[in-house]
């Protein structure tokens, strides 16, 4: 266990050395306060452990967390060419989505499970962290597409139904309208 502990440690700090804006910034808090990177990013994932616990507006930290990220990588993979990682993050937001109709009905319970808002954090994390076993790929291909594949002929026709239903009652609207007029 200690050796797959170490393992998750050095990919992390190889993490912690690539070039991007957030590794930068890491680096020169690194430099200015002398205390490795791998403690100072430790460090705040405690600090916002904590918050999300204890913390004052812990739902709006765990929910940006859940979506600001997503957000900007799905406008990023909408604009680049390759299409893979655009399907990555529409399967994030089936889940996503899902996960919030969910959380709607059970939100009187789970409000007062005292981790809620770390677990349902760490949750949205898992979901979309880069890895091929995160969350979005275990929900989406093991619950997700089998309900997909199994009712989408059923769902298609009540739409079909429902789609030709609401045009019967604006075209019923529009004539009861001219009537009027």
């Amino acid at each position: 266990m200690s050796a797959q502990i170490q393992g998750y440690l050095e990919q992390v700090e190889k993490l912690l050395h690539e070039k991007n804006k957030f590794t930068e910034v890491i680096a020169l808090a690194e430099q200015k306060t002398g205390v490795k990177r791998l403690y100072i990013v430790s460090g705040g994932v405690a600090f916002m452990s904590l918050w999300l616990i204890f913390g004052y507006g812990a739902q709006l930290l765990c929910n940006s967390i859940g979506f600001i990220y997503p957000a900007y990588a799905s406008v990023k993979a909408i604009e680049s060419p390759p299409k893979g990682d655009d399907t990555k993050w529409l399967m994030y937001w089936v889940v996503f989505a899902l996960f919030s109709v969910v959380e709607f009905f059970s939100d009187i319970l789970l409000n007062w499970f005292p981790l809620y808002w770390l677990v349902k954090c760490v949750f949205l994390i898992w979901c979309f962290i880069p890895l091929a076993t995160n969350g979005t790929n275990v929900i989406y291909n093991r619950i997700v597409r089998p309900l997909f594949l199994k009712h989408q002929g059923h769902v298609d026709n009540f739409l079909g139904k429902a789609t030709d239903a609401a045009a019967n009652l604006v075209n019923k609207a529009q004539d009861e309208l001219r009537k009027n007029n």
